[in-house]
């Protein structure tokens, strides 16, 4: 690939550089389409390398966007990640632009042979114009950073030719698409990641601080007042929520009119905070300075802020020196977020648990290893002046408050994230034994068909270079959960059967019991075997009307088959399914944990998991019964609570294997 100083030389030439570029361009292309097989790759590497070159320059960008309804034709993309548009997926665009090397060049090509859909260019395209233009409308959505840059000190960092290129391919998608109901699209996307209550807010307060530059008179791009509005009540979460608060923005200032002010005008302040906390799960700085200022001496007011319900208010009145300790630990402007998992921390009446009350005072003290602290500070603000202690103390808050607001982020480390999950849920002074000891020791011990397993002597994972865009805790414990289960299933790798059967309640705990059913017979999972036995043990212990009506007591690892939206097979997904009941509506669905963080997907066929329109809980994803069978791949079950298989309904078992069979199916060789 070209350097850096060869565009620069490329720039400074003027006009006439950037033609005989394109003119290079072009006969790369043709060069392409008439080689064979075996030179293919040769030229498809010359042409990345000359399409660089155009893609650090406005003109550049327009003449790539100019002859990009050749790409296809000429073999752009064949052979790679990138060969089939209908089977890519919005949310992985804003990876391949932030990726080095060649990857950020072809996923560049690839919005711009989107684009030559999208306006009718492509002849024989397998995506329909219509289905090309809402992809690119999704991905403008989710990267509006680019449409509308900021010029701070995060954007002087983190810039660069990446960056550069990538406003530019966005500047031509505006131009050739429009703005449209953008602001529409962003406001919906902030309010369905806000509703999910996720831990890591840094996506929504992107996506809020953006949206807030989007111009309002731009045509098509303002629907209505009602956006407008609704935009409103995020941004002022975000800056100043309550009266003072957004007088005085500086929290040095706004500090310092709280010690003058008066019970009314502190009792607004409460009120402003509590409402805006319910309305959208975020917290701005102020919130926590206020909390410091009434934690003390005036409990109502802390309770009012905190949005108590009598549960939390009744928790607040027992533990209140606790309460005031840990907000002064661990509660300041840099760390406000983990006021929301303070919250529910007290409603779940988790201090008065002994093992967690003791847990949060070691954290606060704790002698965190250097490199575990240098990690819990690798992406704060150096101007925080926030010890490591408070970080970690914060995000314990965070994750017991909101156990299904842990996400795994771009970390293949779904398993982790689970047992994060359940352990905050169901165990969370384990949780924090294990949090201790990673952070002080630099290890975690578990117990494994008679062997014991020490964190600290193993190597790998599924993630040995950690992403840190993550929680606290996450920060601390995956890195060690990880290793370990890749341990695990490297030591169960040759028995006959999927891995999980022995691993899932080794690495979780008692709470997973030790039945196990799966619809592939073979360890290399390409072949569904007896589908119908399986969908009938499913039916038996977890449908209410097969099970005895009983409901879950811990939450249950499965795996699901996932397709994308064109109905392509993506591969296996891990969730938690945590509960069966009706919906409003009166039709049984399964809701489930999602550890990637985002629970609306669209899996084809119709079928898209919901978040909030069925009686989902915070961080919870939903579907009809039915569907989530159909989908099912894995789960388990406890051996001795089996029922009679042949109750089961055959026609329904009949319409569930028809649609798995059209859908994932598709992707494997099926017995009978």
């Amino acid at each position: 690939m070209s350097d850096q100083a060869d565009v620069c030389s490329v720039d400074a030439a003027g006009p006439d550089a950037i033609d005989r570029q394109v003119d290079r361009f072009e006969q790369a292309l043709d060069a392409l389409a008439e080689t064979t097989p075996v030179g293919r790759p040769i030229r498809q590497n010359e042409c990345f390398q000359v399409a660089e070159t155009l893609m650090h320059s406005d003109r550049g960008m327009r003449a790539l966007a100019e002859r990009a309804h050749r790409f296809d034709e000429a073999g752009v993309f064949l052979g790679g990640p990138w060969e089939h548009p209908d089977r890519l997926l919005p949310p992985l665009v804003e990876g391949g632009l932030k990726a080095p090397g060649v990857n950020r060049v072809v996923e560049t090509l690839s919005e711009l042979r989107m684009l030559a859909i999208a306006l009718g260019r492509v002849r024989g395209s397998a995506l329909e114009p219509d289905d090309a233009r809402r992809f690119l409308d999704e991905v403008m959505a989710l990267n509006l950073e680019f449409i509308f840059p900021g010029e701070g000190e995060v954007e002087r960092i983190e810039g660069g030719p990446h960056r550069d290129g990538a406003i530019r391919l966005f500047r031509v998608l505006a131009e050739d698409l429009g703005l449209g109901s953008l602001r529409w699209e962003v406001v919906r996307e902030i309010e369905q990641i806000a509703a999910q209550r996720p831990i890591m807010t840094e996506r929504i307060l992107r996506h809020v601080e953006i949206a807030g530059r989007i111009p309002q008179h731009d045509p098509g791009a303002d629907p209505g007042d009602e956006v407008r509005e609704r935009l409103d009540v995020f941004l002022r979460a975000v800056h100043g929520p309550s009266p003072m608060s957004r007088t005085h923005k500086e929290v040095a200032e706004y500090r310092r009119e709280l010690r003058s002010a008066d019970r009314a005008a502190l009792e607004r302040e409460a009120d402003a905070f509590r409402s805006s906390m319910r309305n959208t799960g975020l917290i701005c700085p102020h919130h926590a300075v206020f909390l410091r200022h009434v934690r003390a001496d005036m409990p109502d007011l802390l309770a009012g802020a905190l949005d108590l319900n009598d549960a939390g208010r009744a928790e607040l009145n027992r533990h209140h020196e606790l309460v005031a300790g840990v907000i002064g630990a661990a509660i300041r402007p840099a760390t406000a977020q983990a006021i929301y998992g303070l919250a529910r921390c007290l409603e779940r009446s988790l201090l008065s648990r002994q093992d967690v009350e003791t847990g949060l005072r070691r954290i606060v003290r704790l002698d965190i290893r250097p490199e575990v602290g240098k990690n819990l500070l690798a992406r704060r603000d150096r101007r925080d002046t926030i010890s490591p202690n408070a970080v970690l103390a914060a995000g314990v808050l965070s994750v017991l408050g909101q156990p299904l607001g842990v996400g795994q982020g771009r970390n293949p480390t779904c398993q982790a994230a689970r047992a994060i999950s359940l352990w905050s849920e169901h165990a969370p002074g384990y949780l924090l034994s294990l949090i201790i000891s990673a952070a002080r020791d630099g290890l975690i011990e578990m117990a494994f068909e008679g062997a014991t397993i020490r964190s600290d002597t193993l190597t790998g994972g599924l993630a040995p270079k950690l992403d840190l865009e993550l929680d606290p805790v996450s920060i601390v414990l995956v890195p060690h959960l990880d290793r370990m289960y890749d341990e695990m299933m490297k030591r169960v790798v040759l028995r006959a059967e999927d891995g999980h059967k022995w691993v899932n309640p080794a690495l979780y705990g008692r709470w997973v019991p030790t039945g196990f059913a799966s619809v592939f017979m073979d360890i290399g999972q390409t072949t569904v075997a007896d589908y119908p036995g399986f969908l009938r043990r499913f039916f038996v212990t977890h449908h209410p009307a097969h099970n005895g009506g009983h409901q879950r007591m811990y939450p249950n690892p499965v795996g699901l088959c996932i397709t994308s939206s064109h109905g392509v097979y993506l591969g296996p997904h891990a969730v938690s399914l945590l509960r069966v009941a009706e919906d409003a509506d009166g039709r049984l669905r399964c809701y489930f944990f999602n550890p990637n963080n985002e629970g609306r997907q669209d899996w084809g066929y119709g079928v898209k998991p919901s978040i909030r329109e069925h009686g989902e809980r915070e961080g919870e994803s939903s579907l009809p019964f039915e569907e989530f069978a159909a989908r099912l791949y894995a789960f388990h079950y406890n051996p001795n609570e089996q029922r009679d298989e042949s109750a089961v309904d055959a026609h329904e078992i009949e319409r569930i294997e028809r649609a798995a069979r059209e859908s994932w199916g598709k992707a494997f060789n099926w017995l009978g």
